[in-house]
């Protein structure tokens, strides 16, 4: 059984000239093989359905063949048009990409730009959208899904939302403002090529770390007693490492101790981290009784700083 055109084209049997160049550059648009590399062979075999569907339907001469003989008859070429005197018509069909660059000179159908003058479609406004990630997911790197909605013109330019879910691959070391695009996943527009989807970075604050670039900071509490006399403190990484640092040296007050490649990773450097940087918040006693005191100065009037 032969193609039908009018349904490959979805146009009715009495559509107009301008009812089938329209509807043929909204599915031509939508079946370019260069816009689904996913599913290229369908694509292709959709895009020159729908090309040779348009040289036939766009050509008075062949459309009249077609409906009186069908897709086989016309392609047979036993039969002329009725008002014709000619023996037999050969049927010669269009090369589809021809077809297309008729249409949209030489717009670039993967970027939806034009690289010539033909091209007149433009590219829908691009959607952004934040991502909220915490410190953990953005020191590990994690795999999050995200639904989203859009809307969608159906073959006939008539707009409608449908829902998806994309996942994205967080990596290690991304920060606060990096950008996740998603080619043509974002509105459609009349006349215009699909925009782009763009998923921002945005980082949850932490309760105990605080990023700086690539370093993280943590506030430490010590006694004054063990920032004179020495201790060995524990921090929970954000991987969940138990991290033991010992501090020997004195503690001054706002003194910062850094802990090399113990940092947030560096996305471009896998291998490589930044610095922990442990600020000190030195608790004083609030009271000192006056034996304390007496021994105090005792000990501490030895010093010679």
């Amino acid at each position: 059984m032969g193609f039908d055109y009018y349904n490959i084209l979805k146009v009715s049997k009495n559509a107009s000239e301008d009812d089938v160049k329209r509807s043929y550059k909204k599915l031509a648009m939508k079946w370019h093989p260069d816009k689904n590399a996913v599913n290229t062979k369908e694509a292709e075999a959709k895009f020159k359905q729908i090309s040779e569907a348009y040289d036939v339907l766009s050509d008075p001469q062949k459309r009249q063949i077609y409906e009186l003989y069908g897709e086989e008859g016309l392609k047979a070429g036993l039969h002329p048009p009725p008002s014709s005197k000619q023996r037999g018509f050969k049927f010669s069909p269009r090369d589809a990409e021809d077809i297309f660059e008729e249409f949209f000179g030489g717009f670039d159908v993967r970027q939806g730009k034009s690289s010539g003058g033909g091209g007149t479609l433009k590219k829908a406004a691009a959607m952004e959208t934040k991502l909220p990630c915490t410190l953990e997911e953005l020191y590990k790197g994690s795999r999050r899904k995200m639904k989203i909605s859009r809307v969608v013109l159906d073959d006939f330019g008539k707009p409608g939302t449908i829902e998806e879910v994309l996942a994205i691959n967080i990596k290690p070391g991304w920060k606060k403002g990096t950008k996740i695009t998603f080619p043509e996943k974002g509105n459609h527009e009349p006349n215009a090529a699909p925009g782009d989807l763009i998923f921002v970075v945005d980082e949850k604050s932490h309760p105990i770390f605080k990023r700086d670039g690539n370093d993280l900071i943590v506030n430490q509490k010590i006694l004054l007693l063990d920032a004179l006399t020495g201790k060995t403190i524990n921090i929970t990484t954000l991987d969940g490492r138990d991290l033991p640092i010992t501090v020997s040296d004195i503690v001054k007050p706002g003194q910062e101790m850094v802990i090399e490649n113990e940092g947030m990773p560096i996305s471009k450097e896998p291998t490589k981290c930044g610095k922990l940087r442990i600020k000190f918040d030195i608790k004083f006693p609030s009271r000192l009784t006056t034996e304390q005191k007496t021994e105090l100065r005792r000990v501490l009037g030895r010093t010679t700083e």
